[in-house]
């Protein structure tokens, strides 16, 4: 299967801004350099992310979910190959007790830190970079890493099926040796994504749809483990609150392009995602305004 060709945003460039706003229209994903995010710090949280992976079961167990998504999610029967821990970057409480539950030693409390203020703060960036502004509905980063421990038994299977991301952007540092992370091109076509070591991986989601009045793209995509290994990967979602009303942008509205979309609440969308299975994007059907 041929590798699709990326766009890559150097967001030194003074044109850095404009190129971001006309792929979010046609492509909806992008990779970026020279950010501000050392490689040094790259590479420390991947360290930081194994030792966790490695802790004993019982000790990644204790991070409960406080919000959808948050805590530890374990191997499981339907998907004996994955495991994620998750906490929400915005709440106070969210870091110090993920730390304390897996009795994170001051390195990988500092190191952690470190890279989740570098990564909220290009999040925030490059949303301003899309909508103009920083608004209050953009409230909450959600930080997660992922594993995928790829037996030989398991190569060719699905790490994560095909689906639509529900944030308004996700920014994933995938693994520098170990590929499988395949998206929907424009063109309707599964196509597997080259990596770039120091470079972040940008992807827009169902929000990014609404917000924008439909002028943005979302992107199906999927992790298929082809390789037998461990692959490590770290994913930053911008995402509303759950509970804050969700609108389309008024930049995105004149007299020529009314509202396409209801407002509706974050938590909401989440819901008919889960209760109708529309995990890849068809959820933005059911908040359409009728005609």
């Amino acid at each position: 299967m041929e590798s699709e060709k990326i766009p890559i945003i150097n967001l030194q460039e003074n044109n850095s801004s404009q190129k971001i706003r006309e792929i979010c229209e046609k492509m909806g994903y992008f990779r970026i350099i020279n950010h501000e995010i050392p490689t040094k710090l790259m590479g420390e949280i991947k360290s930081v992310a194994i030792n966790l992976f490695n802790r004993p079961v019982e000790i990644k167990q204790k991070n409960k979910e406080i919000i959808p998504g948050s805590g530890y999610l374990g191997a499981s029967q339907s998907n004996p190959i994955y495991e994620a821990l998750a906490f929400d970057i915005t709440s106070s409480q969210s870091l110090p007790t993920f730390f304390n539950h897996l009795q994170a030693s001051p390195t990988e409390r500092e190191t952690i830190e470190k890279y989740t203020q570098a990564i909220q703060k290009l999040g925030i960036d490059i949303v301003s970079t899309m909508f103009g502004d920083y608004s209050s509905q953009v409230c909450v980063t959600h930080f997660r890493m992922n594993k995928y421990n790829i037996t030989r038994d398991r190569a060719g299977s699905d790490g994560i099926g095909l689906h639509t991301d529900a944030s308004l952007i996700t920014i994933l540092q995938d693994d520098e040796h170990l590929g499988g992370l395949e998206i929907v091109n424009p063109s309707g076509k599964l196509v597997p994504v080259d990596r770039l070591p120091g470079s972040l991986f940008v992807i827009l989601g169902d929000i990014a749809v609404l917000r924008s009045n439909g002028r943005y793209r979302n992107v199906q995509h999927k992790v298929e483990c082809k390789d037998v290994g461990i692959r490590l990967s770290i994913a930053t979602f911008i995402t509303p609150s759950i509970n804050e009303d969700i609108d389309v942008h008024s930049k995105f509205i004149d007299v020529d392009h009314p509202p396409k979309y209801v407002p509706f609440k974050y938590e909401e969308l989440r819901r008919l995602r889960a209760s109708n299975k529309f995990y890849c994007g068809q959820v933005l059907e059911l908040l359409c305004c009728k005609n």
